[in-house]
């Protein structure tokens, strides 16, 4: 009986043992707390400050290529992507209307020529008249009334011959303007390059009486773009003509394009209450990788040095558990362009005030007479590398 009772009290004894062994892994104060920072150095080496922005890629030469006259498409001689050279007929619309207007045109001026013909006729007559009357004025053969007549009449004459000159002119001018919008039905590329953009088809109705519609869009010179980048308000002031520029896009993320800073417009835009301003860069597209419309992920390099100290950017958030006093102090010693560094020596920090530069993406310029290259500094641990050791090296959770 005392046989057949043992074996359940061992295990009873064993499981408590277990459970026991448990809750004083869990609950036992930890012996050793795993300091809060991590060691990095003190490097050297050359640093970049960057301002970063979005843009969008165009071609630096564009133009948009309307019609000044409306009517139907008949021909077009040119599609997406086609070469095009200046003075190349690229559309063609209907002329019948305007051939029209342009004859009926050419029948107005003759019809005004013949008029003014006729009325120097009676120039010529009237004059005659007016002479023979003052011939015989003089020989008192008439009456003044007479010889008033006659001048009358021949100013008259000369009067409408001078109106129907005038209207001479007018019908040559309409002429003129028929025959410049029988000329417009011709569409001609403006500039040589590519067509980027057709907006029209064959048998389309173009209407020109509000402003002129676009039929193409053309490229002068695709091996050379520029990327149209919005740089908010808090950084153009770093931004200048000349600053070397990386950008990547989306269509090649290992790649790294370059280029240039060419203009910093003055015009603000203003998007969601925040105020952007245009910065054109200039690049290089020899091997016609890049297309317009692109959005281009850019930074701006506004400061270089090479040659300087550095640290990690998370050594100058890093603050140590030091009695908060002592900390203000330490604070209130610092004067403009100053931080605080650690230096770890053993278990030991010690306080190191520095003169920083220029701060880059990851790494801070610093100055100072007590730094040396690969000195040990403390850098911020991420949160979710804190951890406490336990006993034994054993952590449940």
């Amino acid at each position: 009986m005392v046989h057949h009772l043992t074996k359940p009290l061992i295990g009873i004894l064993l499981l408590a043992t277990l459970i026991g062994g448990g809750w004083y892994l869990l609950h036992e104060p930890d012996s050793e707390a795993t300091p809060t920072y991590s060691e990095a150095h003190v490097g050297r080496g050359a640093i970049s400050a960057v301002v970063s922005a979005t843009g969008t890629l165009n071609p630096i030469n564009t133009v948009q290529v309307g019609s000044q006259v409306s009517g139907s498409i008949q021909y077009l001689y040119v599609d997406f992507n086609d070469q095009v050279k200046q003075g190349q007929i690229i559309a063609q619309i209907d002329p019948a209307l305007f051939v029209a207007r342009r004859a009926e045109a050419q029948a107005n001026l003759k019809s005004a020529e013949a008029a003014r013909d006729k009325a120097w006729i009676s120039v010529l007559d009237t004059k005659r008249e007016y002479e023979r009357q003052a011939g015989l004025h003089k020989k008192k053969l008439v009456a003044d009334s007479v010889l008033d007549a006659a001048r009358f009449a021949y100013q008259s004459a000369q009067v409408e011959h001078e109106l129907k000159v005038a209207g001479v002119e007018q019908a040559r001018s309409a002429l003129e303007r028929e025959q410049v919008n029988l000329d417009y039905t011709t569409i001609y590329a403006p500039i040589d390059g590519v067509v980027i953009s057709r907006n029209v088809d064959v048998g389309q109705t173009v209407a020109a009486s509000l402003q002129a519609p676009t039929l193409f869009t053309i490229a002068n010179d695709l091996t050379r773009m520029q990327v149209e980048a919005d740089v908010d308000e808090a950084f153009i002031g770093q931004v200048h003509e000349g600053q070397p520029v990386s950008f990547t896009v989306f269509a090649y993320p290992r790649r790294i394009f370059s280029g240039s800073v060419a203009q910093v417009r003055l015009q603000p835009k203003v998007e969601t209450g925040v105020v952007m301003y245009n910065c054109i860069i200039h690049v290089d597209n020899a091997d016609m990788a890049l297309k317009p419309g692109m959005t281009a992920t850019v930074s701006i390099q506004v400061a270089h040095r090479d040659d300087v100290l550095t640290v990690p950017n998370a050594a100058l958030r890093y603050v140590p558990s030091w009695p908060p006093e002592q900390l203000e102090r330490l604070r209130e010693e610092l004067k403009p362009g100053q931080a605080i560094v650690w230096r770890v020596v053993g278990d030991t920090l010690t306080p190191l005030t520095v003169a920083t530069g220029i701060i880059g993406e990851k790494l801070t310029e610093i100055s100072g007479a007590d730094l040396a290259e690969g000195m040990a500094i403390a850098v911020q641990l991420k949160r979710e590398d804190v951890k406490r050791k336990r006993r034994f090296g054993l952590s449940l959770f």
